[in-house]
């Protein structure tokens, strides 16, 4: 009894394929020479694919759009940044709807909002309602409050011949791509709705109204660019 207990035990075996095997086999497996490439291979392919899907979720940062647009019916076009509009002429520049410039005074300026506060008050007109608007065109008049032949300030179609109650008698010529000249304070009007002038013709002769009476005898002139006034003297080569 005592003998049996006193022998020696012995140790477990190892069973084939069991716990004490696999740290060999899987040293056998990382020792071919194939093994190691492909690991890098893989673990590449799963990098690109994630950086794949990352971009795919990115917004494209390539694309730009302009700072303003103004829609225009179905079409679509861009604003200039500066506020500008560009009138489009042909092959005419735009001038003044008289014969001598130069022998002219201006009455009344533009009431330009880019003005000091001085030209913004002196470019007002009072109403007899005692109010104040702010002047859409430029009032030329002769030193010596004569009348003077109104031309045409480019080419077009007569689109509008009228006699306003407060703006007398008025002539309005399309010249195409929405641009428009306005003509106002008239007498002795020569063209009627529907004329095609050519850019210098005589329409008509300055005269009175009733809203620039103090002016006396003048000629009131506008542009208008897709039913919005300019100031002609940023688009007029003198």
């Amino acid at each position: 009894m005592n003998d049996q207990n006193n022998k020696p035990k012995e140790s477990p075996k190892s069973i084939p394929g069991g716990a004490a095997a696999r740290p060999k086999g899987l040293r056998r497996v990382l020792a071919k020479k194939w093994v190691t490439p492909a690991a890098f291979m893989a673990a590449a392919a799963i990098i690109v694919t994630l950086m794949w899907l990352y971009r795919g979720e990115q917004p494209d940062q390539t694309t730009t759009t302009p700072d303003t647009e103004v829609s225009q019916g179905d079409e679509t076009q861009t604003k200039p940044a500066d506020d500008t509009i560009a009138v489009v002429t042909g092959n005419e520049d735009l001038q003044w709807p008289v014969l001598n410039y130069d022998d002219l005074e201006v009455a009344l300026h533009y009431y330009d909002e880019k003005g000091t506060n001085e030209e913004k008050q002196a470019a007002l007109v009072s109403t007899s309602d005692n109010k104040f608007l702010a002047h859409t065109g430029v009032d030329l008049t002769k030193p010596d409050n004569s009348t003077f032949d109104v031309v045409a300030a480019l080419s077009g179609k007569v689109s509008l011949v009228t006699n306003h109650p407060t703006n007398g008698q008025t002539v309005e010529i399309t010249h195409g791509n929405g641009l428009v000249t306005v003509y106002q304070s008239l007498n002795d009007v020569s063209v009627k709705q529907g004329d095609e002038v050519k850019q210098g013709a005589e329409i008509a002769k300055a005269g009175r109204n009733d809203l620039e009476s103090e002016e006396g005898i003048h000629l009131h002139f506008e542009i208008r660019q897709d039913g919005k006034v300019l100031n002609p003297n940023e688009y007029i080569k003198r």
